[in-house]
């Protein structure tokens, strides 16, 4: 990506919400809302929950983390469960204390998501308290991103620092690591989560029923932490206080923070937000070309559909629904990044009759989705040549944020 393709990060107030935006080429890449409520369990709090009940045969233990919140975890999960009032034999019952993880909000009728696993992200590692590494109970070593280059994946996985971290913990070096020539940062950053993490493992059991042992980090900041650097150059915020935790985080250059002060124009309407969020609640997208999607969320799955809409059609029409369908595939991966659409996705292309063209598309959209910050990937063509997608799920959608 070159200097003029970079975006920036806006941090404001619309709406009555806090958002954290990416946004280049004044076009949303990626979003967040953020509702302030500090008594509310955040992606990455880590608690000492009570299992309230086990459920065998939908396989999950339903765990109270704090009074009257209840949460889902994995039965898959409990021979990696720390347990605080007995010593743990592999499986889980009713009464047992441990320490979990939110790891996935509410959606709809589904609770809280929680996991025994623990883990610390920061902006270049990963640590976590994963207990079975490997069949013969062994440490992996140091992980890498798949989307690391070959170069700095030799150079983590052989720095001393991080393998004696991989020997006690799961260690993960993301892509924001990537071409540091200078990997004193992500040596330093490892070495305080492992710290982190022992201390949270070390006190967690001198600590009552339902107590946080972690609060994560505000939104804004994960949202800044997550986004690859690559891919902005700038933050911007009118809020003071964030302006100030930015500069003192470890996730932003000092140099790359700017504090927006005009009042005669407010940060939202200089770059449109107003409209740019309609634009993401609203289940058209116009394309350039002409034709449009629709894009309608439902509980189990988002359908889109692909229109020719006010296209002009010339004599050859297989050359025409090839280039309509590929505009489309790169603004689909556009919708579900910025829209955080997850899960079970349905497309209904333009049909075209040509496999080379079929396969053009498919080939098209795996890179489009290759850009994602979240694991998003085709699936099939199914026989009513429906374009199967999916797409991991982290957090609501943005609809779901904002309605909130």
């Amino acid at each position: 990506m070159t200097e003029n393709d970079k975006g920036k990060i806006l941090i404001l107030e619309c709406r009555n919400k806090l958002l954290s935006m990416l946004i280049r080429h004044n076009h949303i890449i990626e979003i967040r809302a953020e509702k302030n409520a500090e008594t509310t369990a955040r992606l990455g709090d880590i608690y000492i929950g009570r299992v309230q009940n086990i459920s065998s045969n939908i396989g999950a233990a339903f765990v109270e983390i704090q009074k009257g919140v209840t949460a889902f975890l994995p039965l898959a999960e409990a021979p990696e469960a720390i347990l605080t009032n007995r010593k743990p034999d592999g499986r889980l019952k009713a009464g047992d204390e441990l320490l979990i993880q939110v790891v996935r909000e509410p959606v709809k009728t589904k609770q809280i998501g929680i996991s025994a696993v623990l883990s610390l992200p920061g902006s270049y590692v990963a640590v976590e308290n994963r207990q079975k590494f490997s069949p013969n109970n062994k440490a992996e070593g140091v992980r890498t991103s798949s989307k690391m280059s070959s170069r700095f994946r030799h150079l983590y996985k052989n720095l001393e620092p991080l393998r004696q971290i991989a020997g006690r913990y799961a260690l993960i070096v993301r892509t924001n690591a990537d071409g540091m020539e200078d990997v004193s940062p992500v040596i330093s950053e490892a070495e305080m989560l492992a710290a982190q993490m022992t201390h949270i493992l070390t006190f967690g059991d001198k600590r009552v029923c339902f107590s946080c042992l972690h609060r994560s980090e505000p939104e804004y900041l994960s949202f800044v932490k997550n986004c690859y650097q690559s891919e902005y150059d700038e933050i911007v915020t009118d809020r003071k206080d964030i302006y100030e935790a930015l500069l003192a985080s470890e996730y932003a250059r000092p140099d790359g923070v700017r504090f927006y002060e005009d009042a005669m124009l407010p940060l939202y309407k200089l770059y449109s937000v107003e409209t740019r969020i309609q634009e993401l609640l609203s289940p058209k997208v116009w394309l350039k070309s002409g034709a449009y999607l629709v894009i309608e969320h439902t509980e189990a799955l988002t359908a889109i559909d692909v229109n020719t809409g006010k296209y002009e059609s010339g004599k050859e029409k297989e050359a025409t629904y090839l280039k309509i369908n590929l505009e489309a595939a790169g603004a689909i991966a556009e919708a579900l990044r910025a829209r955080n659409l997850s899960g079970m996705i349905l497309v209904d292309f333009i049909n075209m009759k040509k496999k080379e063209h079929i396969s053009q598309l498919t080939d098209a959209m795996r890179a489009f989705l290759a850009k994602d910050s979240v694991p998003a990937y085709v699936v099939d063509i199914t026989g009513l040549g429906l374009m199967e997608i999916t797409r991991k799920k982290k957090s609501r959608t943005f609809a779901e944020q904002m309605a909130e």
